[in-house]
């Protein structure tokens, strides 16, 4: 028998499911404090929390029969992941059981604000019947513009053509035929915001989409279309949004999320072409018993030692298997992350190859870091080393593994090479005898660096002043050089440096630098 403690206020669904099991006790017990957790967490085998227990270092030490610890939820900042790894137990999450609860969420505010609704209330609870004020628009033949259509953008996409809308969407990880299985026409960025009647936005906050939606790109935007947003608030620079519904630019917003939360005053908020919830995306009781359940399912299975879905860390393997591609594991996912940074446009195909002392060892765990890796660079969804092979294949991405049985130059290799639709890059690392990561090719260019910190890659032409251009940009902004690498096949002819650099180079800089004669590009990677 295992036995599974639930402590913060999950569903009952969630218990029950549990209870059904033949094998399963769970114990409910509510409001414990960290002194009573720790008391009795090491009579059990499972622990399912959701925001308010804290399962601390001290909390895992105590358990010492744990396997598996469950969050009713997607967020598992409350669970020391770091921890829980290094003792063998496997955290889980649920972050699917939101997704419908998100979805209709969206759609309930652009029927809002198409047609009122709010506005209309309160004025006629405050005692004034006004039709005029408040005439609407038809959904029917209108354009959705859906920025990112991963999990809750294909279902919004799927719901709005029901109402007879046009989908567009960007998603530049998404592969085409995913698109043409939701019916939707993929588009440029720039092109979903000049064709959109609504936009509506399911994109993660990372920092290039921070305040991706501002100034530049409402100016873009039809006059009168209207934004909602019910992802990450980051997306929308705010003030921006406010000039631009303030002027009329825009016919209307309607948000759910903001850039710093709780809020409780904004001057969007004293407008009335704006409607706002408090982050409301996930508030439904479907929602909460749809995560309770797929978490309890999950516990279950990890209990026993079968597939699980949703893990936030690495799965269990066998012992022998893990401490052979231990060591390898933290160099494929940094590739992976070095190249979801390197590579622009929709993913179509990843090919691995595994050289030297890996071509005999168990190259699967190396493949799911490297796309855990690349993934998590673009994708709003949590992608682990459980699920990472299942969302490429979901997206359409075709993943190749080789093995090659000897290397002349390494001992070890991976050899990565990713296809879009918009070209090709190829990057190599290895381990040194003393486990230290190198990045040794890219794109063919031989180098020599160390897969950490900030760094910038740039083709050119190998010819004299380019070196000195870019590092005279980089020490006007105050950002010290800490190493530079040369990557070429002949003089004079293309190459490839690479320079790591102490802090993040602005925006402006990275753009100055890829102006220059005889520079093709320039890329900022951090790792």
């Amino acid at each position: 028998m295992f036995r599974v403690l639930v402590t913060d206020n999950v569903a009952d669904e969630g218990v029950a499911a549990l209870n059904r099991e033949p094998d399963i006790t769970a114990d409910v017990r509510q409001k414990l404090t960290p002194e009573e957790l720790l008391a009795i967490i090491g009579d059990y085998d499972g622990l399912i929390v959701r925001s308010a227990t804290k399962v601390t270092k001290e909390v895992l030490e105590r358990g010492t029969r744990l396997k598996v610890v469950g969050r009713a939820g997607v967020g598992v900042d409350n669970i020391d992941v770091a921890e829980a790894t290094k003792r063998g137990i496997i955290v889980v999450n649920a972050p699917g059981g939101n997704t419908i609860a998100a979805t209709e969420h969206t759609l309930a505010l652009m029927l809002a604000l198409a047609r009122n609704v709010p506005q209309a209330d309160a004025k006629l609870k405050s005692g004034v019947w006004d039709k005029k004020s408040f005439v609407g628009v038809e959904l029917r033949n209108k354009v959705l513009g859906v920025l990112g259509l991963g999990r809750i953008g294909g279902a919004v996409a799927k719901r709005a053509q029901a109402f007879a809308m046009t989908v567009v969407a960007y998603d530049p990880y998404i592969a085409e035929e995913r698109a043409r299985e939701l019916g939707v026409e993929l588009c440029s960025f720039e092109e979903v915001l000049r064709r959109a009647d609504f936009l509506s936005v399911h994109m993660p906050l990372t920092k290039e989409t921070y305040h991706l939606l501002g100034a530049r790109a409402f100016a873009m935007m039809k006059d009168g279309a209207r934004l909602v947003n019910c992802a990450r608030g980051g997306i929308v620079d705010e003030n921006a949004l406010y000039e631009a519904l303030k002027s009329g630019k825009l016919g209307g917003a309607a948000l759910d999320v903001f850039e710093k939360e709780p809020v409780t005053a904004s001057p969007l908020f004293e407008l009335p072409n704006v409607i706002v919830t408090p982050h409301l995306g996930a508030s439904t009781r479907e929602a909460q018993v749809s995560v309770a359940v797929d978490v309890a399912e999950e516990v279950v299975a990890a209990l026993r030692g079968e597939l699980v879905r949703n893990a936030v860390n690495i799965p269990a393997l066998k012992p022998e298997v893990l401490m052979a591609v231990r060591p390898y594991l933290d160099l494929a996912e940094r590739l992976g992350r070095f190249m979801g940074q390197l590579s622009e446009g929709r993913t179509a195909s990843v090919d691995l190859v595994y050289s030297g002392e890996l071509s005999a060892l168990e190259v699967g765990p190396l493949t799911i870091a490297f796309l855990k890796g690349l993934l998590n660079i673009f994708l709003q969804e949590q992608v682990n080393f459980v699920n990472a092979g299942l969302v490429a294949q979901e997206r359409g991405i075709k993943v190749h593994e080789t093995r090659s049985f000897r290397d002349e130059d390494y001992a070890n290799l991976i050899t990565a090479r990713v296809t879009t639709d918009r070209g090709e890059h190829s990057l190599a690392g290895t381990l040194l005898q003393g486990g230290e990561a190198r990045v040794v090719m890219i794109d063919g260019y031989r180098i020599d660096a160390a897969p950490a910190g900030h760094m910038l890659i740039i083709p050119h032409i190998d010819r004299p002043g380019i070196i000195g251009r870019i590092g005279t940009l980089i020490g006007n902004d105050n950002v010290n050089i800490a190493a530079m690498q040369v990557g070429r096949k002949e003089i004079g002819g293309r190459a490839v440096m690479v320079l790591s650099v102490d802090s993040p180079v602005p925006e402006h800089t990275l753009a100055e630098i890829a102006k220059g004669d005889g520079v093709y590009g320039v890329k900022m990677v951090s790792l």
